[in-house]
Parts: C-alpha cells; structure tokens; sequence
C-alpha cells in the first residue's frame, strides 16, 4: 500500500503544481486554496509511504511523479515547448528513479 500512497502523493503534486500556476501567485483565491488543500495532501501520503518505504527513493518517486506529470501538463495546457531533448530528459529522470526502485 506504500506504493499506492506514494503514487497518489505525485499526482497531488502535479495538482498543486498546476493550481499555484493558475493562482497568479496565490492572488487568486480559489487556485490557491486548491493549492494549499492539496500540497497538505501530497506531504501527507508521501510521509505516510515513508514509514515503510526508503527515504531516498520515495522522494525520488514522488518529486519525478511531480517533474514528469507537470512537464505534460506544462505542454498540454500552457503550451510549453516539447524537444527531443526534454523528452530524453524526462527519460533519464524516469530511468534514474526506476533505477533507485530496483536497488533498493
């Protein structure tokens, strides 16, 4: 169950992530509300894995969930630019935390 806390824990990170940007810099009151709501649900579940799971690698889990999920994110919604090279980028985080999962 770790992992599932863990996982749900990136996806909140990606929620907060994409409502800080649409808080304007919490001068918008519902994003930020949003925001704070679900950040206080992303550390939870990450704290919560982190009693069973290592420190290092949930951490590396959960922020890559959060670097990865608002990178799509960032292209989808806010037409951020997609390169080879930020794809591969995105590859090697992937490739570096699935490493960090098999070595544990």
């Amino acid at each position: 169950m770790a992992w599932v806390y863990l996982l749900i824990a990136g996806f909140f990170e990606i929620i907060w992530v994409i409502s800080l940007k649409y808080s304007q810099g919490f001068t918008r009151a519902v994003p930020s509300i949003i925001t704070v709501i679900t950040m206080a649900f992303s550390f939870f579940l990450l704290s919560y894995a982190m009693k069973t799971l290592p420190m290092a690698t949930s951490y590396a889990v959960w922020t890559s969930v959060g670097i990865i999920g608002s990178t799509i994110i960032g292209i989808l919604l806010f037409n951020e630019s997609l390169s080879f090279f930020r794809l591969c980028c995105l590859f090697m985080i992937l490739a570096g935390v699935i490493g960090l999962k098999l070595t544990h």
